[in-house]
């Protein structure tokens, strides 16, 4: 059995479809190669020190040799921002490196954790 051919009218329309989809496609594979890329981290265990300090523990990921800048927040029981901290962390070769920080507070926290890292 033949494959019918596409009419001369609706030709156009497939061959714009067809780039479409490459073209999406493209984009679907530049997108997710591109967000498993760069700095990331994890949230470790925190310590309440005292109504003044947190103190918190945190992994970093494929720093690639970099150093890294990291913004730890510190929240009260009403997820009221008490006190930020932006770090500067040293260049590591390792795949995840540990770091404990110290936020400064102006009320007691109950939670501390790593706002956002991104490489300096």
């Amino acid at each position: 059995m033949a494959v019918p051919r596409i009419p001369p009218e609706q030709r156009r329309w497939w061959i714009i479809g067809t780039i479409g989809v490459l073209i999406m496609t493209a984009g679907a594979i530049w997108w997710g190669v591109s967000a498993t890329r760069g700095v990331s981290w994890d949230n470790g265990p925190f310590t309440v020190v005292s109504d003044r300090e947190v103190k918190v523990t945190f992994y970093v990921t494929n720093q690639d040799n970099k150093p890294v800048r990291c913004r730890l927040e510190a929240q009260d029981i009403k997820h009221g921002r008490v006190g930020v901290r932006t770090v500067d962390l040293p260049a590591s070769h390792y795949t995840t490196t540990e770091y404990t920080r110290t936020i400064p507070t102006v009320a007691e926290a109950v939670t501390g954790f790593v706002d956002h890292c991104e490489y300096r």
